[in-house]
């Protein structure tokens, strides 16, 4: 495909990955619509720290993902749209349970609807390796079935079934990506790798819930080009396809690792508030990435040592971003 003069949306682009991915999109010459939460501090999230001189090309606008009238404004005139608004928080779906339902669904449909209605070339809707739950075999295929172990993942599910609904009921041309842990620069410390960094700059110990789960991480550029490479090709639509390494490990093993790179002295320390329900807690994740491959040709180019690196080198240069004493949901 040739992104130059490409029109193209991505929801939730001040997010994590929505930021990187908005990144490369203007760095290949797409024509580029962020659409944004809007809040009365008039946040922009995580494009404020892009580069301005990709910042400037990005047109942005604001709203709620949960009102038609607004998503059908965004969507007039966008070829391709990267659905990535969602609340993502797990913890904080045990907290507010209708409320990450309610926008991860009805925000869902919402852009599909909209989306139909503007006759758009392609819609890559973001899934996440949580509705699998704890992995029944692994390596984690897209035949698994989905467990929803959480109220986000619940959300998830449901957002996925009508996203493929869409393309089953109106052969509309919507395919499923479904990242496994993604990481790199940016990401929130309610995140497991960037709370586990900011923790050791900032202390000799480490909180930590439950260390024995393990999850399959993937570097957050090597997840923006597995977004692209979907809208890229012919044969994505009515599929679900894994973005994963194929490789796992434990959060314990992940937070010495951590540590060891960064050279320093820290004790883990278990805290009870950030363990999860036992029987929500998924225990295991590992992705099998040969559809990936197969449709896509994607896998991933940096390695866990490689991704952490620069992301401890982000952390270390940014360290207003972060709040290593007080466990965020």
């Amino acid at each position: 495909m040739n992104w130059a003069g490409k029109k193209v949306l991505v929801t939730g682009a001040g997010g994590f990955i929505g930021s990187h991915l908005v990144e490369r999109l203007v760095e290949f010459g797409a024509e580029v619509r962020g659409f944004l939460r809007y809040n009365s501090r008039n946040d922009e999230g995580h494009l404020r720290v892009i580069p301005e001189k990709i910042r400037k090309e990005i047109e942005i606008t604001v709203g709620d993902i949960q009102e038609l009238e607004t998503i059908h404004r965004v969507t007039k005139g966008v070829k391709i749209i990267f659905h990535l608004a969602a609340s993502v928080g797990i913890p904080y779906s045990y907290v507010n349970p209708q409320e990450v339902i309610a926008i991860n669904t009805i925000g869902t449909l919402n852009a599909l609807t909209a989306a139909r209605e503007a006759d758009v070339e392609k819609f890559i809707q973001t899934s996440t390796s949580e509705v699998y739950g704890t992995a029944k075999y692994v390596p984690i295929d897209e035949a698994h079935p989905k467990q929803p172990q959480s109220p986000y993942s619940a959300s998830k599910i449901a957002a996925d079934a009508i996203a493929l609904s869409f393309y089953n009921s109106f052969d509309f041309p919507v395919g499923i990506i479904r990242p496994f842990n993604t990481f790199g620069p940016r990401q929130s410390d309610r995140a497991i790798i960037p709370s586990i960094i900011s923790q050791v700059l900032t202390g000799k110990n480490v909180r930590l819930g439950n260390t024995t789960p393990t999850r399959d991480f993937t570097f957050v550029t090597d997840t923006a080009a597995a977004f692209m490479r979907m809208a890229e090709s012919d044969r994505m639509a009515g599929k679900e396809i894994n973005i994963g390494s194929g490789q796992e490990i434990s959060i314990g093993e992940l937070a010495q690792k951590i540590v060891s790179l960064m050279g320093r002295k820290t004790i883990i320390e278990s805290d009870v508030q950030r363990i999860r329900p036992k029987k929500s807690e998924v225990e295991r994740l590992c992705a099998s990435n040969l559809l990936a491959k197969e449709i896509l040709g994607w896998e991933p180019t940096v390695s866990l040592t490689e991704g952490l690196t620069k992301t401890i080198q982000f952390i270390s240069r940014n360290p207003a971003f972060y709040f290593p004493q007080k466990y965020r949901i």
